[in-house]
């Protein structure tokens, strides 16, 4: 699953401007990277491909809540119920802000929402669309979210310090002065730097950073499940569904760590194919055998059969001239015929025209009602023949010959 992940500028975009991205063939591995103005950015191709715009971190601010009971993440009444929970805690007012709620958040439970402005938001997003690159999701740069891990980004004049975890997100300015309000975090917990502030890092921190661009972290953040695209930046339910459904079956088909399961569903089919395969040509060998045992007991009981196109219906054929040369009688002789249908038809009623040919009677002018024609038909099977009706006439056959 290819994807752009597009870094949004904190400042007002404009035709001029160049957005930071990073694309990625499958989602995990990072491709390309730079920047450059919003009609230039690559475009991701391939089933499930995407668009994912990140918020940087300085352009959120993190809200814990705790959600009334009835309120949830589809409910048309969690935008109000936020901006009542929220209204004494936020800058802004609540028509000026963008909400949107943390995944997994449930009724009754506490849950953290992320604000940002909404105007600039929308704009940024205005102006991916109208370059002909519409984002599909919204996720933050960093999110409250997992065990804690610092992180250090920015360029050497203006290093930033993001302390994140379950308890939320920091982001304080790497100076000497501001070293005091960052948390004492444990020894094993990440420590990672972007190359332009590793040093300085490790100078003022006295400690041991991992070296990682802002590229591989945009889409570190771009695979969480974090999406802020809510309320009047998401699409339908319907659309959104459909969408992570997408994505999810582009990550089945080509996620690496999908890929035993691809392989397992590969020998499945291979040996399911390969079973039909064996099967069918077993059945076949078997119709085979069937058809030659056939042809070979016509060849065998009527030797001047020379041609053999359809062996029963030939063997058919032959029967009955055999019984007509022998004087046997048969049920599809009209005599046999006759008497059948004599002993079916009700009382003082008797054919007006009669036509035999093929071993069938056909008798007209019977005139018979519904229930005495199922009273006849049935009589007929009982004797072994098959009753039917053609335009009020009566069809009479053996049934054998059906």
């Amino acid at each position: 699953m290819s994807s752009l992940v597009v870094l949004l500028p904190l400042e007002p975009a404009t035709s001029a401007s160049e957005w930071s991205y990073a694309a990625s063939p499958d989602g995990a591995t990072l491709g390309d990277h730079g920047k450059a103005p919003a009609a230039l950015l690559p475009l991701p191709r391939g089933t499930g491909a995407e668009i994912v715009a990140v918020v940087p971190v300085q352009a959120l601010a993190w809200h814990r809540v705790d959600l009334p009971k009835g309120t949830t993440a589809g409910s048309p009444r969690l935008r109000a119920a936020l901006e009542g929970l929220l209204e004494e805690q936020l800058l802004d007012e609540t028509d000026a802000v963008h909400l949107a709620l943390g995944p997994g958040a449930r009724a009754g439970g506490a849950a953290w929402v992320a604000v940002c402005d909404r105007a600039w938001l929308r704009h940024a997003l205005q102006m991916l669309e109208s370059a002909g690159r519409p984002v599909t999701r919204i996720v933050p740069e960093f999110a409250p979210e997992g065990p804690p891990a610092l992180v250090v980004t920015g360029d050497p004049e203006h290093p930033t310090a993001i302390v994140g975890s379950e308890e939320g997100v920091l982001a304080l300015p790497l100076t000497p002065a501001a070293l005091h309000l960052l948390p004492v975090l444990p020894e094993e917990a990440p420590r990672v730097a972007e190359p332009g502030v590793a040093a300085i890092a490790e100078q003022l921190l006295q400690q041991k950073f991992v070296l990682q661009q802002a590229p591989q972290r945009w889409l570190q953040a771009a695979r969480t499940r974090w999406d802020l695209a809510q309320f009047e930046f998401a699409s339908s339910s319907r659309a959104r569904a459909l969408k992570k459904l997408a994505s999810g079956w582009a990550e089945v088909l080509h996620g690496r760590p999908w890929r035993p399961a691809r392989w397992a569903a590969v020998v499945l089919v291979v040996a399911n194919l390969a079973g039909l395969n064996a099967w069918a040509w077993k059945e076949r060998a078997t119709l085979a055998n069937q058809r030659d045992a056939v042809q070979g007991v016509l060849r065998e009981t009527f030797p001047q059969v020379r041609v053999i196109v359809d062996a029963p219906v030939q063997m058919e054929r032959e029967v009955a001239n055999l019984r007509q040369q022998t004087g046997v009688a048969s049920a599809r002789d009209l005599d046999a015929l006759l008497a059948a249908l004599a002993s079916a038809l009700p009382a003082g009623r008797t054919p007006a025209k009669l036509d035999y040919g093929g071993g069938q009677l056909r008798a007209a002018g019977l005139a018979l009602s519904g229930e005495d024609l199922r009273g006849v038909v049935a009589h007929l099977h009982t004797l072994g023949y098959a009753g039917s009706t053609e335009d009020d006439v009566l069809v009479v056959a053996a049934e054998e010959s059906q």
